[in-house]
């Protein structure tokens, strides 16, 4: 799964050059060593074919304006069954999204208590992870899930689960709302070589969610 992120270089050089935007800009953005779930996250989005990749802060939880008030309100989506899912597909053919990020969270059981691991690329480069986003309703600000797959190489050592983190090629396709069926999306977007992912035990400091701009949250232990 993915519940916890960190995006602190504020970098989106590989998608403004993948856009062909080069006035891409955050909004109320800074340094984050600890998102999670149930705030607001930078998440860049096309809303219209014709429109422009835009950088907005939207909410980490996903539950459609349709949805009964009671329905769950997931921060992931599952790769698998996202396209026939009754809950996100409508999501995955119109509303996909990215969010950008430096590395992610996962936590290790070692002798009966939870050690996190900070995940990340080993060139350092920013990672987009594929998400996608409904309206809320009631003036809420549009809410998001990032997708996750079958953890890969090195990650596997740490949880069966990763966020879906796309190659740079991938990155204007899978914001394009003219994609719109599942296997023509396939057909254009691929997830990075997972052997870019490397990860190192940190503090346990990071298990509050309320520490959130330390920048030693990283660090390895």
């Amino acid at each position: 799964m993915c519940g916890r992120f960190a995006f602190y270089s504020l970098d989106l050089s590989a998608l403004s050059e993948a856009v062909h935007q080069h006035d891409l800009l955050f909004v109320d953005a800074e340094p984050r060593y600890n998102v999670p779930p149930g705030t607001l996250i930078s998440v860049a989005r096309r809303v219209a074919a014709e429109a422009p990749v835009t950088i907005e802060q939207l909410w980490w939880g996903y539950q459609p304006y349709w949805a009964d008030a009671k329905a769950p309100q997931p921060i992931n989506a599952k790769a698998e069954t996202i396209a026939t899912s009754h809950y996100f597909a409508p999501a995955f053919k119109r509303h996909r999204c990215l969010i950008p990020a430096d590395g992610w969270y996962e936590w290790l059981n070692v002798d009966g208590r939870k050690q996190p691991h900070y995940l990340t690329r080993v060139d350092k480069q920013t990672l987009y992870l594929a998400g996608v986003w409904t309206e809320r309703g009631d003036d809420k600000p549009p809410g998001v899930a990032i997708i996750t797959e079958p953890a890969r190489s090195s990650a596997k050592e740490v949880h069966d689960r990763m966020p879906l983190a796309l190659d740079n090629d991938s990155l204007e396709p899978w914001l394009d709302p003219h994609f719109t069926e599942r296997e023509a999306i396939r057909g254009v977007t691929r997830h990075i070589d997972a052997s870019l992912i490397r990860h190192w035990p940190v503090s346990t400091a990071v298990n509050k969610p309320g520490n959130d701009a330390t920048a030693a949250l990283i660090n390895p232990l």
